[in-house]
Protein backbone atom coordinates (compact mmCIF):
# COMPACT_ATOMS: atom_id res chain seq x y z
CA UNK A 1 0.00 0.00 0.00
CA UNK A 2 1.23 3.42 -0.68
CA UNK A 3 2.23 5.87 1.66
CA UNK A 4 -0.52 8.67 2.34
CA UNK A 5 -0.25 11.65 4.80
CA UNK A 6 -3.03 12.47 7.03
CA UNK A 7 -2.44 16.32 6.42
CA UNK A 8 -0.66 18.69 8.03
CA UNK A 9 1.26 18.25 11.82
CA UNK A 10 2.28 21.65 12.50
CA UNK A 11 3.39 24.48 10.46
CA UNK A 12 6.30 26.84 11.69
CA UNK A 13 6.91 30.27 11.23
CA UNK A 14 9.28 33.38 12.40
CA UNK A 15 7.82 36.62 14.27
CA UNK A 16 9.70 38.59 16.34
CA UNK A 17 8.42 39.52 19.59
CA UNK A 18 7.34 36.51 22.41
CA UNK A 19 4.54 38.71 24.40
CA UNK A 20 2.78 40.41 20.81
CA UNK A 21 3.23 36.59 19.55
CA UNK A 22 1.14 35.43 22.69
CA UNK A 23 -1.51 37.99 22.88
CA UNK A 24 -2.38 37.52 19.29
CA UNK A 25 -2.52 33.88 19.00
CA UNK A 26 -4.00 32.84 22.24
CA UNK A 27 -5.16 36.41 23.23
CA UNK A 28 -6.60 36.88 20.07
CA UNK A 29 -7.36 34.04 18.34
CA UNK A 30 -8.22 32.24 21.85
CA UNK A 31 -5.43 28.76 20.87
CA UNK A 32 -3.82 27.46 23.65
CA UNK A 33 0.11 27.89 24.46
CA UNK A 34 0.63 24.39 24.85
CA UNK A 35 4.46 23.95 25.01
CA UNK A 36 7.09 27.22 25.78
CA UNK A 37 10.68 25.25 25.46
CA UNK A 38 13.35 26.51 23.04
CA UNK A 39 14.93 26.47 19.56
CA UNK A 40 16.95 23.15 20.17
CA UNK A 41 19.33 24.76 16.87
CA UNK A 42 19.57 27.91 18.67
CA UNK A 43 18.74 27.79 22.79
CA UNK A 44 18.52 31.42 23.24
CA UNK A 45 15.20 31.58 21.10
CA UNK A 46 11.91 29.97 22.48
CA UNK A 47 10.35 28.12 20.56
CA UNK A 48 6.33 28.65 21.42
CA UNK A 49 3.44 26.01 20.08
CA UNK A 50 -0.51 27.08 20.20
CA UNK A 51 -3.15 24.47 18.98
CA UNK A 52 -6.09 23.01 20.43
CA UNK A 53 -6.48 21.75 24.27
CA UNK A 54 -3.63 19.08 23.91
CA UNK A 55 -2.20 20.45 20.87
CA UNK A 56 -3.42 17.78 18.58
CA UNK A 57 -1.97 16.69 15.30
CA UNK A 58 -2.92 19.05 13.11
CA UNK A 59 -3.64 22.09 15.17
CA UNK A 60 -0.22 23.05 16.05
CA UNK A 61 1.36 26.22 14.82
CA UNK A 62 4.43 27.10 15.90
CA UNK A 63 7.08 30.11 16.50
CA UNK A 64 10.93 31.23 16.56
CA UNK A 65 10.56 34.46 18.19
CA UNK A 66 13.89 35.88 17.39
CA UNK A 67 13.88 39.50 18.06
CA UNK A 68 16.22 40.99 16.27
CA UNK A 69 15.58 38.90 13.37
CA UNK A 70 14.94 40.43 9.94
CA UNK A 71 11.55 41.02 8.08
CA UNK A 72 10.66 38.46 5.82
CA UNK A 73 9.01 38.84 2.70
CA UNK A 74 6.01 36.74 1.73
CA UNK A 75 6.62 34.93 -1.65
CA UNK A 76 6.99 31.88 -3.69
CA UNK A 77 9.04 28.76 -2.03
CA UNK A 78 7.06 29.23 0.80
CA UNK A 79 3.44 28.45 2.89
CA UNK A 80 2.24 31.82 1.62
CA UNK A 81 -1.28 31.39 3.56
CA UNK A 82 -2.18 29.63 6.96
CA UNK A 83 -5.28 28.59 7.00
CA UNK A 84 -7.49 27.98 10.05
CA UNK A 85 -10.97 26.05 10.42
CA UNK A 86 -13.57 27.54 12.62
CA UNK A 87 -17.01 25.67 13.39
CA UNK A 88 -20.00 26.29 11.04
CA UNK A 89 -22.05 29.87 11.87
CA UNK A 90 -19.39 31.31 13.59
CA UNK A 91 -18.42 33.64 10.79
CA UNK A 92 -20.11 36.92 12.26
CA UNK A 93 -18.42 35.63 15.33
CA UNK A 94 -14.97 36.30 14.22
CA UNK A 95 -16.01 39.46 12.09
CA UNK A 96 -16.99 40.40 15.27
CA UNK A 97 -13.99 39.83 17.53
CA UNK A 98 -11.75 41.18 14.66
CA UNK A 99 -13.32 44.35 14.51
CA UNK A 100 -12.90 44.72 18.03
CA UNK A 101 -9.27 44.20 18.26
CA UNK A 102 -9.24 46.97 14.85
CA UNK A 103 -7.57 43.73 13.00
CA UNK A 104 -8.68 44.64 9.43
CA UNK A 105 -9.46 41.51 7.00
CA UNK A 106 -11.09 41.24 3.43
CA UNK A 107 -13.52 38.24 2.42
CA UNK A 108 -12.07 36.06 -0.17
CA UNK A 109 -14.20 33.17 -2.57
CA UNK A 110 -12.56 30.19 -3.06
CA UNK A 111 -13.56 26.61 -4.37
CA UNK A 112 -17.05 27.69 -3.18
CA UNK A 113 -16.18 28.85 0.70
CA UNK A 114 -15.94 31.80 1.96
CA UNK A 115 -12.18 33.15 3.85
CA UNK A 116 -11.36 35.98 6.47
CA UNK A 117 -8.11 37.23 5.46
CA UNK A 118 -6.12 38.72 7.56
CA UNK A 119 -2.52 39.26 9.27
CA UNK A 120 -0.86 38.55 12.71
CA UNK A 121 1.55 41.13 14.25
CA UNK A 122 4.18 40.19 11.84
CA UNK A 123 2.20 40.24 9.10
CA UNK A 124 1.77 36.34 8.47
CA UNK A 125 -0.78 35.43 6.63
CA UNK A 126 -4.17 33.90 7.83
CA UNK A 127 -7.25 32.89 7.03
CA UNK A 128 -10.36 31.90 8.73
CA UNK A 129 -13.10 28.97 7.15
CA UNK A 130 -16.00 27.66 8.36
CA UNK A 131 -15.82 23.80 7.55
CA UNK A 132 -18.33 20.72 9.60
CA UNK A 133 -15.34 18.31 9.23
CA UNK A 134 -12.77 17.77 12.54
CA UNK A 135 -13.39 17.55 16.27
CA UNK A 136 -14.52 21.06 18.20
CA UNK A 137 -12.05 22.49 20.13
CA UNK A 138 -12.65 21.90 23.79
CA UNK A 139 -10.69 25.12 24.76
CA UNK A 140 -12.27 28.23 25.41
CA UNK A 141 -9.73 31.51 26.62
CA UNK A 142 -10.24 35.94 26.95
CA UNK A 143 -13.63 36.16 24.62
CA UNK A 144 -13.20 32.99 22.71
CA UNK A 145 -15.77 30.04 24.14
CA UNK A 146 -15.59 26.68 22.59
CA UNK A 147 -17.83 26.51 20.43
CA UNK A 148 -16.56 29.11 18.42
CA UNK A 149 -13.07 27.98 18.83
CA UNK A 150 -10.67 27.36 16.29
CA UNK A 151 -10.73 23.71 15.52
CA UNK A 152 -7.14 23.83 14.04
CA UNK A 153 -5.72 23.68 10.64
CA UNK A 154 -8.17 23.99 7.47
CA UNK A 155 -4.96 23.41 5.50
CA UNK A 156 -3.07 25.85 3.64
CA UNK A 157 -1.61 27.88 0.38
CA UNK A 158 1.52 26.91 -0.97
CA UNK A 159 3.27 29.31 -3.15
CA UNK A 160 5.68 27.64 -5.16
CA UNK A 161 8.47 28.17 -7.12
CA UNK A 162 7.68 25.63 -9.79
CA UNK A 163 3.83 24.57 -9.17
CA UNK A 164 3.91 21.44 -11.41
CA UNK A 165 6.75 20.04 -9.68
CA UNK A 166 5.53 20.83 -6.03
CA UNK A 167 2.07 19.38 -7.47
CA UNK A 168 3.65 15.95 -8.48
CA UNK A 169 5.65 16.07 -4.89
CA UNK A 170 2.08 16.36 -3.29
CA UNK A 171 0.24 13.69 -5.52
CA UNK A 172 3.11 10.85 -5.70
CA UNK A 173 5.14 11.52 -2.80
CA UNK A 174 2.99 12.29 0.03
CA UNK A 175 -0.01 10.45 -1.39
CA UNK A 176 -2.23 13.37 -1.57
CA UNK A 177 -5.39 13.60 -3.96
CA UNK A 178 -6.09 16.11 -6.82
CA UNK A 179 -9.66 17.04 -6.45
CA UNK A 180 -10.31 20.71 -8.21
CA UNK A 181 -9.41 23.29 -10.13
CA UNK A 182 -10.12 27.29 -10.41
CA UNK A 183 -9.04 30.77 -10.89
CA UNK A 184 -5.35 29.81 -10.95
CA UNK A 185 -5.37 27.37 -8.14
CA UNK A 186 -5.27 23.74 -7.53
CA UNK A 187 -7.32 21.95 -4.70
CA UNK A 188 -5.63 18.78 -3.15
CA UNK A 189 -6.76 16.67 -0.44
CA UNK A 190 -5.75 14.73 1.84
CA UNK A 191 -7.10 11.47 4.14
CA UNK A 192 -7.51 13.13 7.38
CA UNK A 193 -10.67 15.45 8.24
CA UNK A 194 -8.22 18.46 9.36
CA UNK A 195 -4.92 20.19 8.17
CA UNK A 196 -6.05 18.25 4.91
CA UNK A 197 -6.79 20.86 2.27
CA UNK A 198 -4.03 21.78 0.37
CA UNK A 199 -4.24 24.53 -2.33
CA UNK A 200 -1.44 25.29 -4.90
CA UNK A 201 -1.49 28.88 -6.36
CA UNK A 202 -0.69 28.27 -9.94
CA UNK A 203 -0.46 32.24 -10.39
CA UNK A 204 3.28 33.85 -10.56
CA UNK A 205 4.19 35.05 -7.23
CA UNK A 206 7.70 37.05 -6.05
CA UNK A 207 9.99 34.60 -4.68
CA UNK A 208 9.71 35.19 -1.11
CA UNK A 209 12.92 35.16 1.66
CA UNK A 210 12.96 33.76 5.26
CA UNK A 211 12.31 36.35 8.56
CA UNK A 212 9.74 37.55 10.71
CA UNK A 213 5.76 37.23 9.33
CA UNK A 214 7.15 34.05 7.00
CA UNK A 215 7.12 30.42 7.30
CA UNK A 216 9.65 28.25 7.88
CA UNK A 217 8.30 24.84 7.11
CA UNK A 218 5.13 22.96 7.17
CA UNK A 219 4.74 19.05 8.79
CA UNK A 220 3.14 16.51 7.66
CA UNK A 221 1.94 13.39 9.61
CA UNK A 222 3.47 10.37 10.14
CA UNK A 223 1.39 7.94 12.36
CA UNK A 224 4.45 6.46 14.55
CA UNK A 225 8.37 6.07 14.40
CA UNK A 226 8.17 2.88 12.06
CA UNK A 227 5.89 4.54 9.42
CA UNK A 228 8.58 7.64 9.51
CA UNK A 229 11.55 5.26 8.63
CA UNK A 230 9.46 3.89 5.71
CA UNK A 231 8.56 7.44 4.75
CA UNK A 232 12.39 8.75 4.82
CA UNK A 233 12.72 5.91 2.41
CA UNK A 234 9.97 6.58 0.34
CA UNK A 235 10.95 10.64 0.56
CA UNK A 236 14.61 9.34 -0.78
CA UNK A 237 13.26 6.96 -3.62
CA UNK A 238 12.11 9.75 -5.26
CA UNK A 239 14.79 11.57 -5.61
CA UNK A 240 14.13 14.13 -2.84
CA UNK A 241 17.06 14.01 0.13
CA UNK A 242 15.64 13.73 3.48
CA UNK A 243 17.36 13.98 6.41
CA UNK A 244 18.43 11.39 9.12
CA UNK A 245 15.38 11.33 12.01
CA UNK A 246 15.40 14.14 14.60
CA UNK A 247 14.13 13.96 17.96
CA UNK A 248 12.14 16.70 18.69
CA UNK A 249 10.90 15.70 22.22
CA UNK A 250 7.23 15.82 21.45
CA UNK A 251 7.61 14.15 17.85
CA UNK A 252 10.53 13.17 15.61
CA UNK A 253 11.06 14.27 12.36
CA UNK A 254 12.83 14.36 8.82
CA UNK A 255 12.93 17.23 6.33
CA UNK A 256 13.61 18.03 2.85
CA UNK A 257 13.04 20.81 0.34
CA UNK A 258 10.63 19.96 -2.49
CA UNK A 259 11.31 20.97 -5.86
CA UNK A 260 9.22 24.43 -5.55
CA UNK A 261 11.58 25.22 -2.75
CA UNK A 262 9.20 25.38 -0.05
CA UNK A 263 10.69 23.01 3.04
CA UNK A 264 8.85 19.76 4.42
CA UNK A 265 8.95 18.05 7.04
CA UNK A 266 7.20 14.57 8.18
CA UNK A 267 6.68 14.21 12.20
CA UNK A 268 4.96 11.41 13.78
CA UNK A 269 2.05 12.16 15.99
CA UNK A 270 3.35 10.91 18.88
CA UNK A 271 4.37 11.37 21.89
CA UNK A 272 2.94 14.53 22.32
CA UNK A 273 2.61 17.06 24.62
CA UNK A 274 1.53 15.53 27.83
CA UNK A 275 4.67 13.72 28.01
CA UNK A 276 6.29 16.20 30.32
CA UNK A 277 3.78 17.96 31.49
CA UNK A 278 0.31 17.25 32.92
CA UNK A 279 -2.97 18.29 31.07
CA UNK A 280 -3.38 21.29 33.49
CA UNK A 281 0.03 22.27 33.46
CA UNK A 282 0.85 22.75 29.53
CA UNK A 283 2.84 25.64 28.45
CA UNK A 284 2.94 27.09 31.84
CA UNK A 285 6.93 25.95 32.10
CA UNK A 286 9.97 26.10 30.37
CA UNK A 287 10.45 22.67 28.92
CA UNK A 288 14.31 21.90 27.91
CA UNK A 289 15.98 19.24 26.46
CA UNK A 290 17.90 16.79 28.78
CA UNK A 291 21.04 17.92 26.86
CA UNK A 292 20.49 21.60 27.83
CA UNK A 293 18.86 21.19 31.58
CA UNK A 294 23.01 22.07 32.49
CA UNK A 295 22.82 25.09 31.25
CA UNK A 296 18.95 26.66 32.42
CA UNK A 297 19.91 29.15 34.85
CA UNK A 298 21.94 30.51 31.64
CA UNK A 299 18.86 29.84 28.74
CA UNK A 300 16.35 31.34 31.15
CA UNK A 301 18.42 34.76 31.60
CA UNK A 302 18.63 35.11 28.28
CA UNK A 303 15.14 34.60 27.41
CA UNK A 304 12.35 37.67 27.88
CA UNK A 305 9.91 36.68 29.93
CA UNK A 306 6.29 36.94 28.70
CA UNK A 307 2.91 35.98 30.27
CA UNK A 308 -0.37 34.26 28.70
CA UNK A 309 -3.20 37.03 29.17
CA UNK A 310 -7.21 37.93 28.77
CA UNK A 311 -6.46 41.29 26.42
CA UNK A 312 -8.19 44.34 27.95
CA UNK A 313 -10.54 44.38 24.52
CA UNK A 314 -11.86 41.20 26.92
CA UNK A 315 -12.27 42.67 30.10
CA UNK A 316 -14.22 44.83 28.93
Amino acid sequence: MALKTYGIHHITAFVRDAQKNVDFYAGVLGLRLVKKTINFDAPEVYHLYFGNEVGSPGTIITFFPFEEGRKGKVGSGQVGITTYVIPPGSMSFWRERLQKFSIPYTEEKRFGETYLRLEDVDGLQIELVEREEGAASKWSFGGVPADKAIKGFGGAVLYSLAPQHTMSVLDHVMGLERIAEENGFVRFRTLGDIGNIIDVNMHEVPRGHGGAGTVHHIAWRAKDLEEQEQWRQHVAASGLQPTNIVDRNYFTAIYFREYGGILFEIATDPPGFVTDETYDELGTHLKLPEWYEPHRAYIERGLKPFEVRVLEEDRV
